[in-house]
């Protein structure tokens, strides 16, 4: 199958109207890959200063939801997880969510959640179910 475009993909992004609404964009994307990410601004930070996790988790799910759609049937999530790893307070974050394998009915996607340094803020695993 074609890579999908970046310019598909932001096309289709249009319509996540909560992605759209937290700041993510789309950086890159292709068959089974996205690079997607959020600049840091007040709205994101929870009462304890640092990036809210669900405002890093909607930035690894928009990557992985890319990644996982790229091949044309819908997918859906039916698990994922995340770990944060390190705290975030400003800059640029940045999800790149690649395939682990070809997958068939069901498709296994890692993200990882990087800062401005290249540091690891966060780790998402993912698993898709594609519809018929």
């Amino acid at each position: 199958m074609e890579s999908m475009s970046t310019e598909a993909a932001k096309k289709h992004l249009a319509r996540d109207r909560y992605a759209a609404l937290t700041g993510v964009e789309i950086v890159e994307a292709g068959t089974g890959y996205c690079k997607a990410r959020l600049v840091i601004e007040d709205k994101h930070m929870n009462a304890a200063n640092v990036v809210q996790g669900g405002a890093i988790f909607t930035l690894a799910d928009l990557a992985f939801a890319v990644a996982s759609n790229s091949r044309g049937p819908l997918a859906l999530a039916i698990n994922v997880n995340i770990s944060y790893l390190k705290a975030a307070t400003s800059g640029t974050l940045h999800a790149v969510a690649t395939e682990v394998k070809e997958p068939g009915r069901l498709g296994a996607y890692d993200v990882l959640v990087t800062d401005d340094g290249g540091e690891i803020v966060a780790r998402f695993n993912g698993m898709v179910y594609r519809k018929k």
